[in-house]
């Protein structure tokens, strides 16, 4: 039997009716009761709290019977916002979300620089727009997560980042001191498995979500919890040798599995085939609408290195959903098919093999959802995904 004091047990009342109330968007205070299981006396205290803390907002069903209208509660979307960072190679990608998980804004910039200090500038520069432009809102920014393509600590300082270059940094700190928000440093593959269970597999509790794209990451859900390892270097499975002797990988090994299966290698192998430079993704898909013979000869071979990959992944995890995020897997006709026809081990089991429909929005969108998720402090969060409203919007005023 579980025992608290009252603040405690408050406390988890609160988490989980927040929790139910953004899971089903709009819902009654009997309804809240029957499916919390709290008593109604108990949904009237805390519905009240949030209420004046103008974290939720009450409006009236639509009701076509006699009698008054059930009145519904809802979060208040514009209480705040979240927003999420995508700091890759070359580029930093902005998604700001109100608190229900749907992006408001998004922008790139572009980065052609690895100094740490500028990236910090620039990081700083931007944050600070978003934070005078939401500071209408109650509560403003209610936080920053910034996805790193690299290593990151258990206490959220940066160990490594191969591209940059970048060696014990602490990029949370910084950014806190310079712009005075909350600020969050997490793994980028990690960001896109918990976009996954936020958004789309929020029933699953053992799922994996394998990023493509400058490196390869691996983002583990257990239990519907981050597993980071003791010190948070969990998921570096790009560096994970499969060709002994191989290819030269920055990390200083030889023969990562990165460097014959992130899309950055398979767009350097195309961009040699084909002469030429700044290979885009609509590069990629015009060559396979005009069923290009050399770039399906390399996607062959790619999807071939991919499912080594992945075999090993299944046969250490035996996921119940695999989930490969990547553009170009998302481009290319019968990839499932391809790299299911690779997996053919009976030793290796999974439940469900699929392709990412987020793409390169997953990272931003599990950072939003984390921020949220540490700002509300609730134990679960589910949001629905309505992909006709992650276009760009005008930061309301």
């Amino acid at each position: 039997m579980v025992t608290g004091d009252a603040s405690f047990i408050r406390k988890i009342n609160r988490s989980l009716i927040i929790s139910k109330i953004i899971e089903h968007g709009h819902i009654s205070r009997a309804d809240l009761a029957k499916i919390t299981g709290l008593n109604k006396a108990t949904i009237s205290v805390q519905a009240a709290n949030l209420l004046e803390e103008e974290l939720i907002i009450e409006t009236h069903a639509e009701h076509k019977n006699l009698g008054r209208r059930p009145i519904m509660l809802s979060i208040n979307n514009q209480a705040g916002y979240a927003l999420g960072i995508d700091l890759d190679k070359y580029s930093i990608t902005f998604t700001l979300s109100n608190l229900s998980g749907t992006p408001v804004h998004s922008h790139t910039i572009e980065m052609e620089t690895s100094d740490y200090d500028l990236v910090l500038k620039l990081l700083t520069e931007q944050i600070t727009v978003y934070k005078e432009k939401c500071s209408h809102a109650r509560y403003g920014i209610i936080g920053v997560v910034v996805g790193i393509h690299g290593i990151v600590n258990n206490d959220e300082t940066i160990f490594f980042v191969p591209y940059h270059q970048w060696h014990n940094k602490d990029l949370k700190t910084d950014l806190m001191n310079e712009t005075g928000i909350s600020i969050f440093i997490e793994n980028n593959a990690n960001l896109c498995s918990f976009a996954e269970i936020v958004y789309k597999h929020y029933q699953s509790e053992n799922l994996l979500s394998v990023s493509l794209y400058s490196g390869i990451g691996l983002g583990i859900m257990v239990n519907s919890k981050l597993l980071k390892g003791c010190d948070g270097y969990a998921g570096e499975i790009g560096h994970m040798i499969i060709v002994p002797d191989g290819l030269p990988c920055r990390c200083g090994n030889l023969g990562c599995w990165e460097q014959y299966a992130s899309e950055l290698s398979f767009v350097k192998k195309l961009s040699e085939s084909h002469n030429k430079k700044d290979v885009t993704y609509d590069d990629i898909h015009q060559w396979f609408v005009e069923q290009d013979p050399v770039t399906f000869e390399l996607m062959k071979e790619y999807i071939k290195f991919l499912s080594y990959g992945l075999n090993n992944v299944i046969n250490l995890y035996n996921p119940e959903i695999l989930v490969i995020n990547s553009e170009l897997l998302r481009l290319y006709p019968n990839a499932l098919e391809e790299i299911k026809e690779n997996l053919k081990s009976t030793v290796g089991q999974y439940r469900k093999l699929q392709i990412s429909e987020f793409g390169k929005n997953a990272c931003r969108m599990g950072a939003c959802a984390l921020a949220i998720k540490k700002f509300l402090d609730v134990k679960e969060l589910s949001f629905a995904f309505d992909e006709s409203k992650t276009q760009n919007k005008f930061i309301p005023q």
